[in-house]
Formats: C-alpha cells, structure tokens, sequence
C-alpha cells in the first residue's frame, strides 16, 4: 500500500489531484463588467478544510482551457467567456463530486451537453458533457449512463468523491474533457484557485510524492 493510500481512504483521487496541481494553470487577465467574476476569497480559502475535497476527474490528462476570456472553442474570431476550467480525460472516465452536496439540477441538449449542478452551502459547481442523458419518473428528473452504471436523481444527497457521471461528449465540444465550473455566493470563481488551496492544504510529505511522480510522468511522455 502507498504512503498516500495509508494517509487518505480515496488516495487514487488524491493522487490525480496532487499531480494535477504541478501542471501550470493560466489565470485569466481579462474580465468584462458585465460578468460577476471572483477571485477565490481570502477568507473563504482560510477558513475551508479543503483537505475534505476531491479532484474532479480521473484519468487526468491536463488542462486544455482555462477559466476567463478566450477566443470561440468552435472557430472564428469572437471572443466568449469561459465560466470554467477544462479537464481533459479520455472518453469513459469517471467524474467524481468535489465536494458533498445537494444536486440541484440535472440537464441536457444545450451547449454543456449532459450536466451536473450541486449546490454545497454556498459553493455551486457545475460538471458538463458528460455521457448519458436525462429521464423523468415518478415526477422526478435524474441523469442516466446505463453503461457507466450511474443513476443521479435532482435532491439526491452526495459526498465528496462520489462518482457523479463519465466524461463524454455531448453539447459543445471539440474533444473529451470535463467542464467544471464554480461559483461561490452566484458569482463566478476560478477553479484554478481553488485546487491551489487544496494543495497548499496538503501535508508536505504528500506534496513531494507527487511532485515525484509528475517527474516520472514527464519522462514517460519524453520517451514518445
């Protein structure tokens, strides 16, 4: 058994946040005033545990576009913002709750394809083009990937680390990935800042084993 998976029960999730942490995150410099956007509050982020959180993603890959303005994802010269970090993972990986919550929403056939809301206090965080779709029954609405083996119902309960759904394709998208987006009191957070507190909230000990990995994954990717 790992160091990591002696210290934290969901240590595969830890360890894909730990490694996701070392990889360069752009912070965007441009913010339109029509747009309520936050940098992640200095009291927020010291009074948090975040120790309690989870990575997003598994099967991480990197990061393909970060949060703020950026040029159309689909082509042209418009610019649009990005209410969002994007996760890239290969089709069929499991995304899992960040933090415990309430589903608040469950949709698809728009822009974020098939997608998550959970409300957790005053954190809102979003999860798009995930695979599966929406059904109804009983007067309720719940996501369904039958081949992942996911069911989530509107008002279900969940924890963090939970497995909410599978990266797809659906909505708008050139390629596979997770769009996770936050937002803290209804106004727009960079979750870029968010995994930066997580990390610094992370023992020393664990920050080194995965920097040590990183440099292991680099030199495998080199040897291609």
């Amino acid at each position: 058994m790992s160091q990591l998976s002696k210290l934290y029960p969901n240590a595969r999730c830890l360890q894909i946040l730990l490694l996701a942490f070392i990889s360069t995150i752009t912070i965007p410099v441009c913010v339109s005033q029509q747009q309520s956007v936050k940098a992640l509050p200095t009291q927020v982020a010291s009074r948090n545990t975040w120790r309690g959180a989870s990575f997003p993603v598994e099967n991480f890959r990197g990061y393909t576009s970060a949060f703020g303005y950026r040029r159309s994802a689909t082509g042209g010269s418009n610019w649009e913002f990005h209410g969002g970090l994007d996760l890239a993972a290969p089709q069929g990986s499991y995304i899992r709750n960040w933090w415990a919550g309430k589903v608040v929403k469950v949709a698809d056939r728009n822009a974020c394809g098939t997608y998550i809301v959970i409300q957790s206090g005053q954190w809102e965080h979003k999860y798009c083009h995930m695979k599966g779709h929406v059904e109804t029954a009983g007067g309720g609405r719940y996501l369904i990937d039958r081949e992942g083996g996911v069911q989530i119902w509107e008002g279900q309960q969940l924890g963090a680390g939970t497995r909410i759904g599978r990266v797809g394709m659906t909505g708008r998208t050139t390629g596979p990935h997770l769009h996770w987006g936050l937002k803290y009191g209804s106004n727009y957070v960079d979750p870029a800042l968010v995994l930066r507190a997580m990390y610094a909230q992370q023992p020393t000990n664990i920050q080194q084993t995965a920097v040590s990995q990183q440099q292991l994954v680099n030199s495998k990717v080199s040897e291609f």
